[in-house]
């Protein structure tokens, strides 16, 4: 059935302009008077509000109207883009960007010695692409005394800015300081890839898988670095002969890196499990071989298989929470009730707070889903 529409009512999505497809989600920002036939139930109300109860600009008032991102943060109070952050008792709370950074940034300043708030500070920056500040912030965390993480975090905003022959004595420096660490050396390839010096890219993947051979980072570049160069076939080749070597022949991170390039495409799923299962046979508790085999088989809706793969490793799962949320969700989607309770019993005695928190919500959410279902049961008999 058609519903009426208003002349004021905004124009569906679709309207915006031809050949126009939406591919994400979208939202109608318009004034209450736009829906004289009543609001739909799927709209949630934004009531702007200026500084000091100050009233907004007039155009939002009148009619439906086209804004910018950066207008809609505005008009929900935020100063740039909102983001979430953790107040001081561990609660979610959403904050401005600008704010954010701001704040942190005077955190600094008022101690500017203190090298722990320019690093929580340096940090943001760099996950909010904002380089050149990051580089500015760990240059004087540096120089007075940093460690090698901040010289490595230092040639990452020097590299990603393109002052490769500056990054290059930087992450040189983190590579002699950081010797168990494989991230300088593949920070190192990126950079020699970006100078087009294959030999010497080549080079500092070896070195980095040589320093950590568990490092999947490390096997995943070399791999894709190989593939590029010699094609799919060749490049895997290549690798397994480096990762069959008596060295790595017990390391799993090869295969797990491996999986990773086919994984995500149906076609080749086949393929991933196979590398996956490779990676298990070399190390059978390895918690990252477990990860992705199992999640594999979920994505094939080989649930069976998953409850196979994992029943036998519920203590790891006490210390690790991804490990337990794929055996939960396979015990779920088979509604294997007893496993579930008794996993999530065990779950619930777990020194890890991460774990602890999953069994208790969890758990909760059961208890509601079966008190409803026993609810439309009662309801279904009185009306028989």
């Amino acid at each position: 059935m058609n519903q009426p529409t208003s002349p004021n009512a905004p124009k569906p999505a679709a309207a915006a302009g031809p050949g126009i497809t939406l591919t994400g989600g979208a939202a109608i920002l318009a004034p209450i008077t736009a829906f004289p036939n009543g609001v739909p139930g799927n709209a949630m109300v934004l009531i702007p509000l200026g500084p000091n109860g100050a009233p907004v600009e007039k155009k939002i008032v009148e009619g439906p109207v086209a804004l910018k991102m950066e207008e809609v943060w505005k008009l929900l109070g935020f100063n740039g883009p909102a983001v979430q952050v953790q107040d001081d008792q561990g609660r979610p709370i959403a904050i401005g960007l600008e704010d954010l950074l701001g704040g942190l940034e005077k955190h600094w300043k008022d101690s500017a010695d203190d090298m722990v708030r320019g690093r929580i500070y340096a940090q943001e920056l760099m996950k909010y692409g904002r380089f050149a500040k990051a580089e500015e912030v760990l240059a004087k965390i540096v120089a007075l005394g940093g460690d090698g993480e901040d010289w490595l975090a230092l040639g990452v905003t020097q590299l990603n800015q393109d002052k490769l022959d500056k990054a290059e004595g930087t992450l040189k420096g983190a590579q002699n300081i950081l010797k168990d660490s494989a991230f300088p050396s593949l920070h190192l390839a990126k950079l020699y890839k970006a100078k087009k010096d294959a030999p010497k890219e080549r080079e500092s993947v070896e070195r980095a898988i040589q320093v950590d051979q568990n490092s999947v980072d490390a096997w995943a570049y070399f791999a894709a670095m190989l593939r590029e160069r010699d094609g799919d076939e060749k490049g895997v080749a290549e690798l397994e002969e480096l990762a069959n070597a008596p060295v790595n022949a017990k390391i799993a991170a090869p295969y797990v890196a491996l999986q990773g390039f086919y994984a995500s495409d149906e076609k080749t799923r086949d393929k991933a499990i196979g590398f996956a299962k490779k990676a298990l046979d070399r190390a059978p508790t390895d918690t990252l071989a477990l990860l992705c085999l199992s999640a594999l088989y979920g994505q094939a809706g080989k649930l069976e298989e998953v409850v196979k793969l994992l029943a036998p490793h519920e203590a790891q799962m006490q210390k690790d929470v991804r490990l337990a949320h794929n055996y939960f969700e396979a015990l779920f989607q088979s509604r294997d009730m007893g496993k579930l309770t008794a996993l999530l019993n065990k779950l619930a005695t777990s020194p890890v707070r991460e774990v602890k928190q999953f069994a208790i919500e969890r758990s909760r959410a059961i208890s509601q889903m079966l008190a409803q279902q026993q609810q439309a049961l009662a309801q279904g008999q009185a009306r028989t």
